[in-house]
C-alpha cells in the first residue's frame, strides 16, 4: 500500500485500506491492530485511524480482545453461510435481469457477451498463472458486471458488504486449496444464459453457481485448509518511505 493523501473522506482511504489488507490476508485473523503503527504506515494522523477502526469493528473485521484491544476477527463459518445465503438471492437476481434485458435488446446482449468474455478470460489466465490474489479480483469483478447488467443499482450497493468478508475467505482457501478451474467454466454458462436471454436458467445457474462455492469453501475450512494465524506480534499495515501528517 501507498501512504495516502489528505483529503475529504480520508477515513473511507483508511477504511478500505485496512479492510484490503484483511481480504488479502496480509492481516491474518488474531493480529493486533495498533493505531500509531497504522497512522505511521498510511502516513495519516491517528483521527482517520481511529474512526475507520470503529467502522471496521462494525462490520465484523475487528474485534475487542481483552488488553490487545482490537484484533482482526477469525473467519465464522456460521456467518459464511449466512452471507452465501444473501449473495444467492442476490446473484440469482442480478441474472435474472440481465437476462432480461439481453432477451429485450440484442445490441446490449452483444456487449455483455463481449465484456463478459474479456472477464472470464482475465480469470482464467490468474488461474492458469495460479495468482490469487488477482483471481479474487477477477472473480468479483466477474460479479459486479452481472450486477451492472441487472439494470438495479441496489443489488451491487447491498453486495458490497458481504463480498468485503467472502473475499477474505476466498483468498484464504484458495492460497491453501488451489484455484479451482470449474468456477470460471460455471461463469461462462451463466453469461452463455444471460446472452441468450433465458432469464430462468440465468438464475438458477447463477444460485447453484454460489451453493457450489459456498460448499467448497466451508468444505475447505472444515478441513482446516483455511486455517488462520493468530500471532501476538502486530504487524505493519505498509511500509512508507515518507510520512505526511494531518
Amino acid at each position: 500500500m501507498r501512504p495516502l493523501k489528505p483529503q475529504i473522506g480520508l477515513t473511507e482511504q483508511v477504511y478500505q485500506a485496512l479492510a484490503d489488507e484483511i481480504a488479502a490476508g496480509r492481516l491474518a485473523a488474531g493480529v493486533a491492530l495498533r493505531q500509531e503503527q497504522i497512522a505511521a504506515d498510511l502516513g495519516v494522523s491517528r483521527q482517520p485511524v481511529q474512526q475507520a477502526l470503529a467502522l471496521l469493528k462494525a462490520d465484523g473485521f475487528v474485534e475487542e480482545h481483552g488488553k490487545r484491544g482490537l484484533v482482526v476477527t477469525a473467519v465464522e463459518p456460521a456467518g459464511l453461510s449466512h452471507r452465501y445465503d444473501i449473495r444467492a438471492a442476490l446473484d440469482g437476481l442480478a441474472a435474472r435481469l440481465a437476462a432480461g434485458r439481453a432477451a429485450a435488446s440484442r445490441e446490449l446482449a452483444r456487449r455483455i457477451a463481449s465484456d463478459g468474455a474479456a472477464l472470464i478470460d482475465a480469470g482464467g489466465a490468474a488461474v492458469a498463472k495460479q495468482h490469487i490474489e488477482a483471481l479474487v479480483q477477477h472473480d468479483v469483478a466477474f460479479h459486479a458486471f452481472i450486477y451492472a447488467q441487472s439494470g438495479n443499482p441496489l443489488i451491487a450497493s447491498t453486495a458490497e458488504l458481504h463480498w468485503r468478508q467472502l473475499r477474505r475467505v476466498m483468498g484464504e482457501v484458495l492460497r491453501r486449496a488451489g484455484p479451482p478451474r470449474d468456477i470460471w467454466r460455471e461463469h461462462e454458462v451463466i453469461l452463455a444464459s444471460i446472452v441468450a436471454g433465458d432469464a430462468a436458467r440465468a438464475e438458477a445457474l447463477a444460485v447453484a453457481h454460489v451453493r457450489s462455492s459456498a460448499a467448497r469453501l466451508s468444505a475447505a475450512l472444515a478441513d482446516g485448509q483455511a486455517s488462520v494465524s493468530h500471532s501476538d506480534a502486530p504487524r505493519p499495515v505498509a511500509r512508507s518511505p515518507r510520512r505526511e501528517k494531518i
